[in-house]
């Protein structure tokens, strides 16, 4: 894949963790001395890559005019794994599965924070559209903060067609959807499992919708409709954890 920046101590810190091999090269504030800046140098030094010092205008310019913190490096990208490497995953799971299916989710904060997530919780893979949705990004993968490299992401051309797929092998699709007449904490989520969340304000689509075999909703309490796209997949994920956990 094409080596893509990444920028800042945070994203430079998990790229060093879980995947120092794919650094090719590293620039740094030839004007800037702090503790964890030093650290990140002395580590990539460790690694046989010495950082080009350069002018702030020049670290702003790789970033894009995003807060770079001092250091941006070059990196290749996880890459998106295939249908068929998603059938191979299901046919060769050992524990009960457990996948997060995100319907043309755009927003790369969005799918950085559901990987982050869903390493946490014990997801087995995020399943993403091809069409009307983000892959795998340098923004993904900062707010990820490493998940990028430990969950693996498999993107789809026809999520229906998959869906169906996955429920011919035993597995159930649950869809969060605001109108479902049941909440989260009323269904048995100790089955096999793709939990399927829509769009950012749209939803799941009609044939992603049909696909479902059980509807569930979060209770609101208060004022909003619903939660924010990832927040409400956290707690999804956290109940199938929990319930699982109790077992």
């Amino acid at each position: 894949m094409k080596p893509s920046k990444l920028y800042g101590l945070h994203s430079v810190q998990a790229a060093l963790d879980y995947s120092p091999k794919k650094i090719s090269k590293a620039w740094i504030d030839a004007q800037r001395q702090d503790k964890r800046l030093s650290q990140a140098i002395e580590a990539l030094l460790d690694l046989g890559i010495e950082p080009e010092k350069v002018e702030r205008k020049k670290l702003d310019k790789l970033a894009e005019g995003n807060n770079h913190q001092g250091i941006v490096i070059e990196v290749e990208m996880p890459a998106e794994l295939s249908e068929n490497e998603l059938k191979a995953a299901v046919e060769n799971l050992t524990t009960t599965a457990l996948f997060l299916v995100l319907d043309n989710v755009q927003d790369p904060h969005n799918l950085g924070a559901c990987l982050r997530t869903a390493d946490a919780t014990g997801v087995h893979g995020v399943i993403i559209t091809k069409d009307n949705a983000t892959g795998i990004t340098p923004t993904v993968c900062k707010v990820a903060s490493g998940a990028a490299e430990t969950v693996p992401v498999y993107q789809v051309t026809n999520l229906s067609r998959i869906l169906r797929w996955l429920k011919e092998q035993g597995v159930w699709v649950m869809g969060a959807a605001g109108e479902a007449t049941q909440t989260a904490y009323q269904v048995d989520f100790n089955v096999p499992l793709a939990l399927v969340v829509g769009a950012e304000g749209k939803g799941m689509r009609r044939l992603t919708r049909e696909q479902c075999d059980v509807l569930v909703k979060l209770p609101m309490q208060g004022q909003v409709e619903s939660l924010n796209l990832s927040v409400a997949t956290g707690v999804l994920l956290y109940e199938v954890l929990r319930q699982r956990l109790s077992q």
